[in-house]
């Protein structure tokens, strides 16, 4: 019997995969506390796993300090060996890119790719001083030099990134030390450094065993590419301005639910992403701002000014709501026009209906009988009966009405009503 379990484990064991091989992450973003999770999360299942090496295909035009420093850290640390490749051609690891690309075990660039622009740009609120951006600019140059010389890069050549903007080629690059080597594509990177003996960051040596191993693809989980996107500016900003939309359309049409329900997870996914992005109070004043005006284009007659301002204060208030250097981190002026425009009008549009409809005299019930003429059945000297909307009422008139006269009815009293002479 013992045979038997002894037969089927071994046959399981044929058939499960093996965990051990080369973990393969995916970063063609942004840096911000999103992709800095999945990276992190990444290395760490490779240290689970017990994975031979990490590749870090690496694309981005820089991000956030924080997250940066949140990924450089866990590289740092990590027993397994991280290979940061930036490709294919035509990629770049701009600013944050760049530290992180050092960072690495193995920095790897393939042809007609580019890293550097690492300068430091204030973010969160005006304008640095001269003496504060100075004193940013020295920490972010000490903090790459404290990592590049013990990986054995030329840590002068990497601070010019800082202290001058400077970019480098692949081939510029590696001519001064910055990287490992050239590479088209992962395969070449396995069979160029298959077998190489690297430093690591704690002074340990460790050969690369990268031949035979499998390829395993590490994905974002379906919170983080959700998040990763409503983190674009421009998708955040739709988020909101739909999510508004929403809520007021159910606020002023009760039961509807669908608008209800989306416009408060637009708003939610939108809120969510402008707590992490760097937002400008000053952007916010101006939406919020430009809805006030809105409304009041709808309740007076300004033949189009106030929402014309209304447009103006959106659009501009969109342009610098998130504060941020980088071009990918900021609202574009097609999607501010885009969006003002249309939810301009349907907001006007909207708030017109519901100020005629609470003008609208009511049609029914004791309000709507108010106004209403009808003819005297009897004669009214105080007391009579006139008819309504097809109905008999008892009325009551301050003056003589003949029978056969129409009458205008000008208040209702429970079941009675008084009337005039029309």
């Amino acid at each position: 019997m013992s045979k038997i379990w002894l037969s089927l484990l071994m046959l399981l064991a044929s058939r499960s995969p093996a965990l051990a091989g080369i973990l393969k992450l995916d970063l063609d973003d942004v840096i911000h506390p999103i992709t800095a999770e999945y990276v992190v999360q990444g290395i760490t299942q490779a240290e689970t796993e017990q994975a031979t090496a990490v590749i870090l295909r690496l694309s981005t035009p820089g991000g956030l300090e924080p997250s940066t420093r949140e990924i450089i850290e866990k590289i740092l640390s990590t027993k397994v060996p991280v290979i940061v490749f930036v490709g294919p051609s035509g990629m770049r690891a701009a600013s944050a890119g760049f530290f992180i690309l050092l960072a690495a075990d193995v920095a790897v660039m393939a042809p007609g790719t580019n890293t550097g622009a690492a300068h430091p740009v204030s973010i969160g609120g005006g304008k640095s001083d001269e003496v504060m951006a100075k004193k940013i600019e020295n920490d972010a140059a000490a903090y790459l030099r404290s990592f590049t010389a013990k990986r054995g890069r030329n840590a002068a050549v990497a601070e010019k990134g800082v202290t001058e903007s400077k970019s480098f080629t692949e081939a510029e690059a590696l001519k001064e030390g910055l990287i490992d080597g050239v590479a088209k594509d992962i395969n070449e990177i396995v069979e160029k450094f298959d077998g190489k003996k690297i430093q690591r960051f704690d002074g340990s040596s460790l050969v690369l065993k990268l031949k035979g191993e499998s390829l395993r693809a590490f994905e974002m989980t379906l919170r983080q590419r959700v998040l990763a996107k409503a983190l674009n500016p421009n998708i955040a900003l739709m988020l909101g301005l739909i999510g508004l939309m929403g809520l007021y359309i159910e606020f002023t049409h009760p039961g509807l639910i669908v608008p209800g329900v989306a416009g408060g997870l637009c708003l939610f996914l939108a809120l969510v992403a402008l707590n992490i992005l760097p937002v400008n109070v000053l952007g916010v004043a101006l939406i919020l701002a430009a809805l006030v005006l809105f409304v009041v284009e709808a309740k007076v007659t300004s033949y189009g000014l106030l929402a014309a301002l209304g447009i103006a204060a959106m659009v501009f208030g969109s342009l610098i709501l998130i504060d941020s250097p980088i071009p990918e981190l900021r609202v574009k002026l097609s999607t501010a026009v885009g969006m003002a425009l249309p939810f301009a009008a349907i907001t006007v549009f909207l708030m017109r209906l519901v100020i005629l409809a609470h003008r609208h005299k009511s049609v029914t019930g004791e309000e709507g009988m108010v106004n209403e003429v009808g003819v005297a059945l009897t004669d009214i000297d105080g007391d009579g009966k006139i008819r309504v909307h097809g109905e008999i009422w008892q009325a009551s008139s301050e003056t003589s009405i003949a029978a056969g006269e129409q009458v205008k009815v000008l208040a209702v009293d429970g079941m009675k009503v008084r009337v005039g002479r029309l």
